[in-house]
């Protein structure tokens, strides 16, 4: 029966590749942010603009897309996570939820939105997560609080993890997948990864109160690693697909139930990218303003042009009025144009 039902499953989630191809679903969102329903498509390029838009922020170029409409003006959501799954086309989540097209996928990060993150929540602690793959597999960085210092980030910490009580090798039906295979522990890694990260966000319930908004971003590869070594007719990968897709459900409520459903998750899915991208890996306690060698000064972003327009003509007026209020004061007739000095002209002549 285990077998039919996954010869089942694979059959239709290749039907479903067919039809809908890469795909960007949304979990959740607040009510204030509408996801229109429809089969638009949105290049892989935009995502960055689609993610920095629900959360209220400005871009450089207007998205021309019909399927995210205009939000509220006095509320933006207090963190969006977004997790981009690499090895197949689409997952099987519920018809329910909004899901696009997505065309052209290129690599993207979001390291424009964490930016804009820093730059105007400089005074305040963003939580701003980003796990992509590496040369060393698995690798976060960004600005955070010291909750997720203890997150294993290596592989090698994974597997210290795994080994640990209440890991996913007890808790989930791993039916085909082997603990002691590199492709399986690869995923199960990742799938780790979002339980421990949902697990904190559940015991440091007081970083959903910070001012500033929080921006999670997971890349995640283990289904590739999957696929590559068994297939996608295999059970292992049917069994890999339903597990993710359990996980990132789970990793979904749990966002929206921290953020008191102030949070925004999607999920991108894309067999392969068309280009490969090189990051270098950083520390997950590492902050956005490195010193540089010549200790040069920070690059101005595209807000400067307004911001210096803004001060510029401000110092012009106020420059005027002062001109003006004091070339009046100089020509001022104390006799005719003060009271004070009128009354005092006027006693004189009468004494």
């Amino acid at each position: 029966n285990a077998v039919l039902f996954n010869l089942l499953f694979i059959k239709y989630i290749r039907q479903q590749n067919c039809v809908l191809g890469d795909s960007l679903t949304v979990l959740r969102s607040p009510p204030y942010v509408t996801f229109q329903d429809g089969q638009w498509p949105i290049s892989g390029e935009k995502v960055p603009d689609l993610v920095a838009l629900t959360m209220g922020f400005s871009i450089r170029e207007d998205l021309d897309w019909p399927g995210l409409a205009a939000g509220s003006l006095f509320q933006r959501p207090r963190a969006n996570a977004l997790i981009v799954v690499r090895g197949l086309d689409t997952l099987d989540f519920p018809k329910n939820i909004s899901s696009y097209p997505l065309e052209n996928p290129v690599p993207f990060t979001l390291d424009s939105v964490a930016n804009t993150v820093h730059t105007l929540f400089a005074d305040s602690t963003p939580v701003v997560l980003q796990l992509a793959p590496s040369e060393e597999r698995l690798y976060m960085m960004g600005m955070a609080n010291t909750v997720f210092e203890d997150l294993p980030v290596t592989l090698q910490q994974i597997r210290g993890r795994l080994s640990q009580d209440g890991s996913v090798l007890t808790s989930l039906p791993l039916i085909s997948l082997s603990r002691n295979n590199e492709a399986d522990l690869l995923f199960l890694s990742e799938v780790q990864v979002l339980y421990d990260i949902s697990a904190l966000l559940q015991k440091h319930k007081h970083l959903a109160k910070d001012p500033a908004p929080d921006l999670y971003s997971l890349e995640l590869a283990g289904l590739e690693e999957i696929v590559r070594r068994y297939g996608t007719d295999s059970p292992q990968f049917a069994d890999a697909t339903r597990i993710l897709t359990s996980a990132l459900q789970k990793f979904a409520d749990d966002v929206a139930n921290v953020y008191a459903n102030n949070a925004v998750v999607e999920v991108v899915t894309v067999k392969t990218f068309e280009a490969p991208l090189t990051r270098k890996s950083r520390s997950i306690l590492q902050t956005t303003n490195e010193g540089s060698l010549y200790n040069l000064a920070y690059k101005y972003d595209y807000d400067y042009a307004v911001v210096f327009n803004i001060v510029l003509w401000l110092m012009i007026v106020l420059a005027l009025a002062v001109i003006v209020i004091s070339y009046n004061l100089w020509n001022m007739d104390p006799g005719y144009d003060s009271i004070i000095y009128r009354m005092t002209n006027q006693k004189i002549r009468l004494d």
